[in-house]
């Protein structure tokens, strides 16, 4: 369970490391299932269900910057996603009602890794409340030189941000425009086996790699049960199928704030990866 001062501190800051939650034996099977998709991405040559796609991707040098819904790919990820140990952590902060909102693995290959760009998540997903918060299970060492995430310090607090470009929500800010100091941002790193979690609103990013060093981090999106999507749902038989804790509502909780919608959507879909303006975070943007 997280002590006080762990949650004294996400409360303030909007986000949280934490060493060892998972053990080396764990992370190690994790990323020889990563190793095998990635193989197997040999077999496609643009995007799919399963993989976002680096540029210069080819059967013979493969490159692969996400993958998309790794629970449904793997069980391996399901079992990290629901032990526990981290649904423990994740209720002292968001309460004891928890349900999957969605998954992803980010990867940063050694040498080449994108970066991400400045966002906040729920600019892509708002809700009637914001109890929302991503972990991310960090497979290998994710640290400065290897593109580990980084925070803005209690931007959860902040408004949401324009993630527009042209008109169209692209799923990232413009930091001038927004009149971002990035000089506040710090880097959250944890070693493998670790987990970062922060809230739905924090602002983040990470740099790219240009470390010999891999840097995958899986990343599981849990909400509050009583959370309702404000765009929506097409099913809800399928929606509350994700509760992990807890039972199903039909009364949801609808808190004061701003929201922004993430439409009208981009020809190309809202992209952390393409927006044309380039994460800028001190020194770290050199790593």
């Amino acid at each position: 369970m997280l002590n006080r001062d762990q949650i004294e501190f996400y409360q303030e800051n909007g986000y949280l490391a934490i060493e060892g939650v998972f053990t080396a034996e764990e992370m190690a099977e994790a990323r020889a299932v990563v190793d095998d998709l990635v193989q197997r991405s040999r077999a496609v040559a643009g995007h799919t269900d399963l993989y976002d796609l680096e540029p210069g991707h080819t059967p013979e040098s493969p490159r692969v910057r996400r993958l998309k819904s790794p629970i449904t790919a793997h069980p391996v990820f399901e079992r990290l996603a629901r032990s526990a140990r981290l649904l423990d952590l994740v209720t002292a902060l968001i309460g004891p009602q928890i349900r999957l909102h969605g998954n992803k693995l980010n990867m940063k290959s050694a040498e080449y890794g994108s970066p991400v760009q400045w966002h906040q998540d729920f600019s892509f997903y708002p809700h009637t409340n914001d109890d929302l918060l991503a972990v991310g299970i960090a497979l290998d060492d994710c640290l400065p030189e290897n593109g580990c995430m980084l925070m803005i310090p209690g931007s959860h607090r902040w408004p949401i941000l324009d993630h527009h470009q042209d008109g169209c929500f692209v799923g990232a800010i413009d930091p001038e425009r927004e009149g971002i100091d990035l000089r506040q941002a710090v880097a959250a790193p944890v070693h493998a086996g670790g987990i970062t979690i922060h809230h739905c609103r924090t602002l983040h990013g990470s740099a790219a790699n240009t470390s010999p060093r891999p840097r995958r981090l899986f990343l599981v999106e849990l909400a509050a049960v009583d959370a309702f999507p404000v765009l929506g749902i097409p099913d809800l038989a399928a929606f509350d199928a994700k509760i992990w804790r807890g039972r199903p509502t039909a009364s949801y909780r609808v808190k004061e704030m701003d929201i922004r919608l993430p439409l009208p959507k981009h020809e190309r879909g809202g992209s952390i990866y393409e927006i044309q303006t380039p994460l800028r975070a001190r020194a770290f943007s050199a790593t």
